[in-house]
């Protein structure tokens, strides 16, 4: 078994990396190309992914330079054959990145194109500024988006706009990603990473086994439920996060019986995460 990942030990060279209690940021940094995914990039997100696994956090991917990533670099690209398609590249780094144990985040600024589209779509979340311009102009040199667009995207937006991307070479506005849910929040640009970070908070005070399976039940086949389902909600029935946290939430609720003011279901639901009266409360009780 391989030792475990310390990031700060690192020397990247294409990426900017802080790591904290909870959470790695990421920013793509090769500004020179507007950030565009070479092989370097790729070695060193594998490597990010590899002490994530160990030491499950939230990702948070941005770029330096108010672009996310251009596309994958053209100049590797255009000498890449056969073999190197077979490889998956790129799509092996994106899915290797969509399967972390815990939520990706994706704070997209400015050009978000090719392959850099598609390691947006392999995040969890994704929010931009007025300045995006997010789609897939692979056909249009020659070769398709083979690194996750051609499954994930109409997933995400539905068969017709993802034609429209795929096919047609469409570049979506900011706007119009939004109002298709591929991004779903806008900011302005000073404000993205803070919004980023806010979301981080929220992610943080969910109880983080509960988040790490509940993600990898929300990806698992169809035909995985519910028995998937059954299965996780009896891992986590056994947790001491789930007995301190419900404890937490019914000592909260008899303090507001008991005439402690601000005290019940809805300061609690905030305070914990937990919409009133579902199954921390009320409900299942």
């Amino acid at each position: 078994m391989a030792g475990p990942v310390d990031l700060a030990a690192e020397k990247f060279q294409t990426l900017l990396v802080e790591e904290r209690t909870d959470r790695v940021v990421v920013l793509l940094n090769r500004p020179e190309v507007r950030n565009a995914i070479d092989q370097q990039m790729v070695d060193e997100l594998h490597v990010v992914c590899a002490a994530l696994e160990q030491d499950p956090k939230v990702l948070i991917i941005a770029g330096v330079d108010g672009v996310f990533a251009s596309g994958a670099d053209i100049a590797q690209l255009r000498e890449r054959r056969r073999g190197d398609a077979l490889q998956g590249i790129n799509s092996t780094i994106f899915v290797r990145i969509a399967k972390l144990p815990m939520p990706v985040i994706a704070a997209l600024d400015g050009y978000c194109l090719g392959g850099g589209a598609e390691l947006a779509y392999a995040a969890d979340f994704r929010l931009g500024t007025s300045s995006v311009r997010i789609g897939n102009p692979e056909t249009g040199l020659g070769i398709l988006a083979a690194a996750g667009a051609s499954w994930r995207l109409k997933e995400m937006v539905g068969e017709p706009v993802a034609k429209q991307v795929l096919l047609a070479g469409k570049i979506l506005t900011a706007e119009e990603a939004l109002a298709v849910n591929l991004i779903t929040e806008i900011h302005d640009a000073p404000e993205l990473m803070d919004a980023a970070h806010s979301l981080a908070d929220r992610i943080a005070r969910q109880d983080p086994l509960a988040v790490r399976i509940t993600k990898s039940v929300f990806h698992a086949p169809a035909e995985a439920h519910p028995v998937i389902d059954q299965l996780a909600q009896g891992i986590l029935f056994e947790s001491e996060a789930k007995f301190d946290r419900m404890q937490q939430f019914l000592d909260k609720k008899n303090d507001k019986k008991t005439g402690t003011k601000d005290g019940g279901s809805a300061a609690t639901a905030a305070a914990t995460g937990t919409p009133e009266g579902t199954e921390s409360g009320e409900q299942n009780r």
